[in-house]
């Protein structure tokens, strides 16, 4: 939407504000879609403009359970947040984190406690949801999963008018909505670049997220000709056998994942076709950050690093290092069992794998 003006914008929302309350059309093109979308979602859940906004906060036991499980979130977001809030320190907004419901898990940032119209919104375990408190770039990240501006009456409920606010959605490794990254304002001017901001801010979050989860092995992919160790990067989270943990956005644009059930595990080779285990043994190597050429079974190419975790050996011994892979997995599986006293669902158990690969790693060798 353009104006010349704060005021002339601020003219156009209202008229939007008012067509749509009469059923008109001028929503549609006054205001970007997916607010006039949030607006009729408000209305249709019997809101109205006019009614006074309730912030209410959750029962402690529903708090206690959303944060104890977005506790490995929290620790990914920290670093990112402290850097986010640097960032946004002279303009008078703060940084909240909630989960997929809308509700509070964290807040971050120059919060001014004496104003009520912040410190009412920034408290840990307070729904911020869509249903609660109607258009906010909270609920509108979590309908729409795409990053949002919202700016001061663009907000369906009138008590909200105050606030300016950016929102973008956080995507778990499977790609599953699990919470948003918000950065609020009171009374502030007009940013809209905050929508790259807390969009970027929540990208490396997810990263971060990902990154955390234990896992063997860590390729990082773009394109051709892209530099590799950035954070556009694609990142996809392998297992011992060469099964994806899980893998961020990039990743999932870079390499869409082929039909398969809903649960059923998801191999490496069923996306590069290439003998997976070449990618372990390019990452045990010295020449390991060189670029790999990885081809697609659609014909198309990638460039890659293979990365142990955390820049370790994936858990191989030092003596060992030299041996080829297959023979050095095979030795620490047959270690496991033996500690495990032949008993192998304790040996998976111990090593994080099913007993099926146990079996099938071992192969013929007698247990």
């Amino acid at each position: 939407m353009l104006a010349t003006s704060p005021a002339d914008r601020h003219a156009l929302i209202a008229q939007a504000r008012q067509a749509l309350l009469a059923d008109g059309p001028a929503a549609r093109t006054e205001v970007e879609p997916w607010i006039a979308r949030s607006w009729r979602r408000c209305l249709a859940r019997g809101l109205a403009p006019a009614q006074p906004v309730v912030f209410d906060p959750v029962s402690p036991h529903a708090l206690r359970r959303s944060q104890e499980e977005h506790h490995h979130l929290l620790r990914a977001a920290r670093p990112v947040l402290e850097q986010l809030t640097r960032a946004i320190a002279g303009m008078r907004y703060f940084a909240m984190l909630t989960d997929a419901h809308g509700i509070v898990v964290d807040v971050q940032g120059p919060l001014d406690r004496h104003d009520p119209r912040a410190s009412a919104i920034g408290r840990v375990g307070v729904d911020l949801s869509e249903a609660a408190v109607g258009t906010t770039a909270i609920g509108a990240a979590l309908a729409e999963l795409q990053p949002v501006w919202l700016h001061r009456g663009e907000h369906f409920l009138d008590d909200n008018n105050h606030y300016s606010c950016a929102g973008a959605p956080l995507f778990d490794p499977q790609g599953r909505c699990m919470g948003m990254l918000d950065l609020t304002g009171v009374d502030v001017p007009e940013r809209p670049e905050l929508r790259h901001l807390v969009a970027r801010s929540a990208r490396a979050m997810e990263d971060a997220l990902l990154q955390q989860q234990p896992h063997a092995l860590l390729l990082r992919v773009n394109w051709p000709g892209c530099a590799l160790g950035g954070e556009g990067d694609g990142l996809i989270a392998l297992d011992a056998d060469g099964y994806v943990l899980g893998s961020n956005g990039m990743a999932r644009q870079l390499l869409p994942q082929p039909l398969r059930p809903p649960g059923s595990p998801l191999h490496c080779s069923d996306l590069m076709a290439l003998p997976w285990m070449q990618l372990f043994d390019a990452s045990r190597q010295r020449s390991a950050c060189a670029p790999l050429d990885l081809p697609l079974w659609s014909g198309l190419r990638l460039a890659g690093l293979a990365l142990p975790p955390h820049g370790a050996a994936i858990g191989i011994p030092a003596a060992a290092a030299q041996a080829p892979l297959r023979e050095t997995e095979t030795a620490l599986i047959r270690r496991a069992v033996q500690d495990a006293r032949g008993n192998v669902a304790e040996a998976a158990r111990a090593l994080g794998i099913s007993r099926a690969t146990v079996y099938r790693k071992l192969g013929a060798h007698k247990i």
